[in-house]
């Protein structure tokens, strides 16, 4: 076994290592103010932050599209993809183009797109944005939230998309 120093660090030494931490993938959605229409971003850094109040957080890269027009929206979706999900997630994951062409989804109390087919989802407004090297860390209050769908969970781990085997 090797072992790195930080002086040994890099990108892509770092991306290898904590590649091995398995993940859940979860979408954050919303409406575009400015034009009426859902857009959205798939992530996999999400987590509970506290239970009172509830907070749940997520990072985003600063070189996200898509980042800035989920900011403008007074509530976002965070939808915890199923592994039938794993299409919808790569749509949402590219950079342009319509993210919704073809991705069906109802609303939450507040409008935001919540997708059909996944496990649950959590209506949240954003309380801060916290910068931290080349990602804000996003802390959102949760205002609605409901379980939405029996199955299995998208998981990532090692740069691929996968299955929880129980």
């Amino acid at each position: 076994m090797t072992t790195a120093s930080v002086s040994d660090l890099n990108a892509r030494r770092l991306r290898d290592v904590l590649g091995h931490f398995a993940t859940g993938v979860v979408a954050i959605t919303a409406i575009d103010p400015a034009t009426g229409l859902p857009t959205g971003l798939a992530a996999n850094s999400f987590t509970s932050v506290s239970l009172d109040p509830p907070l749940v957080a997520f990072c985003v890269a600063h070189t996200s599209s898509t980042w800035p027009l989920l900011r403008r929206a007074a509530h976002l979706c965070v939808n915890v993809l199923s592994e039938p999900q794993t299409a919808v997630c790569r749509q949402l994951a590219v950079k342009g183009g319509d993210k919704f062409a073809g991705v069906a989804w109802g609303a939450s109390p507040s409008g935001t797109p919540v997708l059909d087919g996944a496990l649950a989802w959590l209506e949240v407004s954003v309380e801060a944005e916290h910068r931290a090297g080349d990602h804000d860390i996003v802390v959102a209050r949760v205002n609605h939230l409901d379980i939405h769908h029996d199955g299995e969970p998208l998981v990532f781990y090692q740069g691929r998309y996968g299955r929880f085997e129980g």
